[in-house]
């Protein structure tokens, strides 16, 4: 078992949270990855910060610009993954990014830096199944899982390839869009969590949107997470070097949501 398998359990959907690195700032983010774990998180993609990230929304565009202002290096990412790990021993850290930042020196020492950094996983935005070749191979000799993307537009004869090779968990974005922005409605996130599911036995978690506690459990009832960034990104906009304390409030919030609807779903 892996820290990532070990983190989607029979009893309860995962909490996979998300922060971009060096936001508000390098010397912060340590105490905001302790307060996703204090919170519940049961998964955190921490987020490698870029220039022109074509997937996200304001929140996370602004948290990037932030980031990036600052000074962020992928060193200085890779020091804040060895330090978490140093920290928490089991809880799995994955890296959230784009193909320029992880390539920049070759996807081999990427994914070698990663693992003696301690991290979980990787996702990479803009490196589609069809180019697997570039990511994919080094990051699995080095013993990490390499997390894809399903949309609402993968159709069933691209979704074997998709989920060919992928591993950890299958985020499916739950919107054809931007993050943060809007939310997909719980009947199409059931179909598409079932659809999936007879695709692939990695497990499913669902984000793009999510922000209450409510819409957290009614997709925890379905799915084998639920994935929460932009909410918790305007958090740590909004408090700065105070954020910690509101974030595990928050998170706590979401945590506790996702435990009561499995349970109510066992009933």
């Amino acid at each position: 078992m892996t820290r990532l398998s070990s983190a989607f359990r029979a009893d309860r959907p995962a909490l996979v949270t998300f922060v971009t690195a060096g936001d508000p700032d390098v010397t912060t983010t340590p105490a905001i990855l302790d307060a996703l774990v204090a919170g519940g998180a049961d998964v955190i993609e921490l987020g490698m910060p870029f220039t022109d990230p074509m997937a996200d929304g304001p929140a996370i565009q602004a948290a990037n610009i932030r980031s990036l202002d600052g000074g962020t290096t992928t060193a200085d990412i890779l020091s804040i993954a060895k330090d978490f790990r140093e920290r928490h021993s089991d809880v799995p850290l994955v890296l959230m990014g784009y193909a320029n930042p992880m390539l920049r020196r070759g996807a081999e020492w990427f994914a070698t830096a990663a693992h003696a950094a301690g991290v979980d996983g990787v996702i990479c935005v803009d490196v589609p199944p069809e180019e697997d070749d570039a990511l994919g191979p080094a990051l699995r000799d080095a013993g990490l899982d390499l997390i894809r993307l399903a949309t609402p537009t993968t159709d069933l004869a691209r979704l074997p390839e998709v989920v060919n090779g992928a591993s950890g968990f299958l985020y499916y974005v739950s919107v054809a869009g931007i993050t943060g922005l809007q939310q997909a409605q719980q009947a199409s996130i059931e179909e598409a969590v079932s659809r999936l599911k007879q695709a692939t036995d990695v497990p499913i978690a669902v984000g793009f949107g999510v922000r209450t506690p409510d819409q957290a459990g009614a997709i925890g009832a379905v799915a084998d997470g639920v994935v929460v960034g932009s909410a918790i990104v305007e958090i740590v906009a909004a408090h700065g070097a105070d954020a910690p304390t509101h974030v595990t409030t928050y998170v706590r919030g979401l945590s506790d949501a996702l435990a009561s609807a499995r349970k109510e779903t066992a009933q």
